[in-house]
């Protein structure tokens, strides 16, 4: 793939309602867009970033440094693109970054797939022609609030409910949505806000059928997870302490977890997302793809993921409705009954909204090839 220039935007797209998790409160979807000009094609990723360092270390304008300062020029310096994977190698010298580094990897896929004229998803090795979905819920005011919200999330289709939680809103609520609701796909999330010390809260929620509690203590820890995993029957499912394989493989060998959250963007791309699922698969442990609040362009890129054969539970791939009254793809991602359907178009499978983008870019970029011939 010969590169003729890339464009960066930075966006704010705004949410529809409030998405708290035990760490903030979102009101506007800020990422960064990354557009791959090459061969008469356009591949799109998607920088998920937040605005602040509070999910890891990675932010809007620290990925926008990234990018434009270290992973683009490294881009281009390799020359021409035989395929995606070879990311791995341009930026093996680049430590950590892996939000930004998605980016550019998934935007190449896109583009790969788009000039060998295939969905991403079958280059990727994936079958499935839908992808099971559940709903991420955000922090609610009370219990009550909380059975309401999710009343309506499985009306709309929804068969699998991940609510998140912290310390003062956690049994009760969680205690609350199981009587409610006997027989769903519950779980927790916890986003790193307990310590070992919590283990009484564990104890109550392992008394509710949870199919799993997610990343329940510190975001870098392999060790007290496999402590803790030891003292409940509940699946521990590891999010923000998996970024590589090996992460993975050690979290596996030491009893750190029964399940793994792959967030594409968190791992680095697709293509490490693929290296993680394979060395699950190999182990017996059930994996399934999470999200950022994504715009439909991050979320195309976890539809294709999520068609692999190892991704076997409900996927935090939500319709576009769920977090945005406007989206940057079209059509728009919608429900099938409690699945996704799969787009067999060429690339991502979505057109680009370019009208809804430009509305909702409040910076751009444009970096030519300038090894290109013009």
């Amino acid at each position: 793939m010969k590169i003729d220039k890339i464009v960066l935007r930075k966006v704010d797209i705004p949410l529809k309602a409030p998405f708290e998790t035990s760490f903030a409160a979102m009101t506007a979807k800020k990422c960064i867009i990354v557009e791959i000009h090459g061969e008469g094609k356009v591949g799109y990723g998607e920088c998920s970033a937040f605005e602040y360092p509070l999910y890891n270390e990675e932010f809007v304008n620290g990925c926008w440094a990234a990018l434009q300062d270290c992973l683009i020029p490294l881009l281009l310096k390799a020359g021409d693109i035989a395929h995606p994977d070879e990311t791995s190698t341009i930026f093996e010298h680049i430590r950590k970054n892996n939000l930004a580094k998605s980016s550019i990897n998934c935007a190449l896929w896109d583009l790969y797939a788009k000039i060998e004229n295939k969905p991403v998803y079958q280059l990727l090795g994936g079958t499935k022609t839908q992808v099971e979905t559940g709903v991420s819920i955000g922090i609610q005011k009370d219990a009550a609030t909380m059975v309401k919200v999710v009343q309506g999330y499985l009306d709309e289709g929804y068969r699998r409910v991940k609510i998140k939680i912290k310390p003062g809103k956690d049994v009760e609520i969680m205690k609350a949505v199981r009587e409610q609701f006997s027989d769903i796909m519950l779980m927790a999330d916890a986003n790193s806000a307990y310590t070992l010390d919590d283990i009484e809260v564990f104890k109550e929620l392992d008394k509710l059928d949870l199919i799993m509690i997610e990343q329940p203590l510190d975001h870098d820890d392999i060790v007290d997870h496999a402590t803790l995993q030891a003292q409940i029957n509940t699946k521990i499912c590891l999010d923000e302490s998996i970024n590589t394989v090996e992460d993975a493989r050690k979290a596996i060998e030491l009893g750190s977890c029964g399940i793994i959250n792959i967030k594409v963007g968190r791992v680095g791309g697709l293509t490490e997302a693929k290296k993680i699922q394979a060395l699950c698969e190999s182990h017996g442990i059930p994996v399934w793809c999470g999200g950022m609040v994504d715009s439909g362009i991050a979320r195309a890129h976890n539809v294709a993921v999520a068609t692999l054969s190892g991704f076997t539970l409900p996927n935090d791939i939500a319709a576009s409705s769920r977090y945005y009254n406007q989206d940057i793809i079209k059509p728009e991602i919608e429900l099938n009954g409690t699945f996704v359907d799969v787009p067999q178009q060429a690339g991502i499978g979505y057109d680009i909204d370019d009208q809804a983008l430009d509305q909702f870019t409040v910076e751009k970029k444009v970096v030519v090839n300038e090894s290109v011939a013009v």
